[in-house]
């Protein structure tokens, strides 16, 4: 094994990314002796939020692809965690298409051994889904930056990538699961349709160790693999979990999916139909083989590691 284990990764200022940057940071800093020293190269726009965890930084911007050039230089590993998640298809297909093309090429001329992409179960676009294997059902995306994600891919599968789709991932940083249940709640006033449907969710805390394990070891083989929590989640669960820690507001009775659509369009409600339906129906993704791959314990599941989180997220929505 070599001594140093370089890895560059993109994206660490983000919600994902800088979970993972802080659990590989975790594991630097605690390898004993005779463990390969890790060395973690951030490549972004702005260095400030990787200061003290990063051991390099180098600037590079995803949709210029001449600023990535040498951004793998001497890399063992590439963690593409970066993408653009607007609603304009241009930007989108910039940063998700261009910027990851241009980054393989130059993860190709530095010999890297070993890339990581992440993307997202939504290229499967409309569900139901109900426990499916990758690719069971064929990915038909239906937003932008889903339809670019899935093209990504598929330029990283040619690279040799592993490529992770994780469902929901909630917990600190998270602007968009929580948030928008929040909103849902309160433009509807009831939960839909039981809180019945079952959706793969996981805690980024351990979507953070699963790919920090991923990273380091030979296995996973290169492909598509999901990375949801092996278990997936009730909505009323999940609503009732952050209910109780004061997060989400209480709501009394039961509506149709029908109905709560109606509630959303007469209240002006920012989360599209598409969005509600990921949490109205069931979407849900077989995801054991990955951890199983990698050796990493999933956890007992996303429920359980709300605690240092609700804080977070009542601080975040009494800001919005």
């Amino acid at each position: 094994m070599a001594e140093v284990q370089r890895l560059v990764i993109t994206g660490a200022t983000g919600f994902i990314g800088s979970a993972v940057l802080a659990e590989l940071a975790r594991i630097r800093d605690e390898a004993g002796p005779g463990a390969p020293r890790l060395v973690l190269r951030a490549v972004g726009r702005t260095a400030p939020a990787v200061a003290g965890q990063a051991d390099e930084w180098r600037h590079g911007d995803l949709s210029d692809p001449g600023s990535l050039r040498g951004s793998c230089e001497e890399a063992d590993v590439l963690l593409h965690l970066a993408s653009w998640i607007g609603s304009d298809e241009r930007e989108c297909a910039a940063v998700n298409i261009g910027g990851t093309e241009a980054l393989m090429a130059e993860a190709r001329e530095a010999g890297v051994r070993r890339i990581v992409q992440l993307s997202t179960t939504a290229v499967y676009g409309r569900g139901p889904h109900r426990g499916i294997a990758v690719d069971s059902v064929f990915p038909a995306p239906r937003s932008p930056a889903s339809r670019t994600r899935l093209a990504g891919e598929g330029i990283a599968l040619a690279a040799g990538a592993v490529v992770l789709r994780p469902g929901l991932v909630i917990g600190a940083g998270d602007r968009s699961v929580v948030p928008g249940l929040a909103q849902l709640l309160v433009a509807i006033g009831a939960l839909w349709d039981g809180g019945k449907a079952l959706i793969s969710v996981v805690a980024v805390r351990d979507l953070a160790r699963l790919i920090a394990r991923v990273a380091l070891v030979a296995e996973p083989a290169g492909g598509v693999w999901h990375a949801g929590h092996p278990v997936p989640v009730r909505t009323a669960e999940l609503v009732e979990a952050f209910t109780e820690r004061g997060v989400l507001p209480r709501v009394d009775g039961d509506v149709s999916e029908a109905e709560c659509l109606e509630r959303m369009a007469a209240s002006g409600c920012r989360v599209s139909p598409s969005q509600f339906k990921l949490v109205a129906q069931d979407h849900w993704y077989d995801s054991a083989a990955i951890w199983d791959a990698a050796g990493c314990p999933p956890g007992p599941g996303p429920l359980e590691c709300l605690e240092e989180a609700a804080s977070w997220y009542r601080e975040y929505l009494d800001r919005v």
